[in-house]
């Protein structure tokens, strides 16, 4: 697992998140950290320690919050000034317990398509298979089961599929009208893409063929039509933050036992 890159797309501008606050959605936090730090250690839990950030909108925010992570999350004492060159010293105190991380931060335009994102980042890529996640999804999925389905079916591409709920309660009645029931917000028979994908590296060229290429509708179906895509059905917990809403249900879930939490 540690051989295999993990790309995070955060690009995009979290439209419906906006308003809600100023920060960039990859950047919300959960439990006092963002949600792209729990997807990150979602991925570290399963031994995948070299990561890809595809930036894009706001690309600032995120830049920032990785080079002031040590000292924004370690105890530090700053000397300021001083004999000799003058400079400021940091000096950091205690054990860190912190996984290594390598994280690339590579600008991939402002309003670029997922797959195109994804090519941008292709040189960080020095492995024969690659991971994609987006920065705002958590799951309790098992990924090292996933790469060894990935590697038993030996196609080029497999995404994580998984079934949500409808948002809204089911009024059930007869022919004439008369109720007979309500279900609370029911689970969907439908599977649809919660993103942690893992593709062969020989997917790369498909995503690089034009300009600005999707990654939904026009890579995926390309790669359906030749039968190089699986799915890797998850029946457990899994959650997209898009709106404020959803934050401050993931945040009550995280004060209680949050299943994605797979890291000690």
């Amino acid at each position: 697992m540690e051989d295999i890159p993990v790309v995070i797309v955060c690009g995009g501008q979290g439209t419906r998140m906006r308003g809600s606050t100023s920060r960039k959605k990859e950047l919300v936090e959960i439990g006092g950290r963002p949600i792209l730090w729990h997807v990150m250690r979602i991925f570290s839990a399963h031994g995948c320690s070299r990561f890809a950030l595809a930036l894009g909108y706001d690309q600032d925010q995120i830049r920032r919050y990785f080079m002031e992570y040590e000292a924004m999350t370690r105890d530090v004492t700053v000397q300021l000034g001083g004999p000799g060159n003058g400079r400021s010293h940091a000096t950091f105190h205690g054990e860190y317990n912190h996984p290594t991380w390598d994280v690339s931060l590579i600008d991939t335009g402002l309003n670029t398509e997922k797959a195109t994102r994804i090519a941008k980042v292709a040189n960080h890529l020095d492995a024969d298979r690659f991971f994609v996640a987006y920065g705002d999804d958590v799951s309790d999925v098992n990924l090292t089961d996933l790469v060894n389905f990935h590697k038993a079916h030996g196609k080029l591409a497999t995404i994580t599929a998984v079934q949500v709920n409808l948002q809204y309660g089911v009024v059930e009645a007869d022919e004439a009208g008369l109720v007979t029931g309500f279900v609370e917000r029911p689970q969907l028979p439908y599977w649809i893409n919660g993103g942690f994908m893992l593709f062969e590296r020989d997917v790369l060229p498909l995503m690089n063929q034009t300009e600005n290429v999707n990654l939904e509708t026009e890579v995926m179906p390309v790669l359906a039509e030749r039968g190089e895509l699986m799915i890797y059905r998850h029946t457990g917990f899994w959650q997209s933050m898009n709106t404020m809403k959803d934050t401050m249900m993931l945040e009550k879930i995280w004060q209680k036992n949050p299943p994605w939490k797979v890291w000690e």
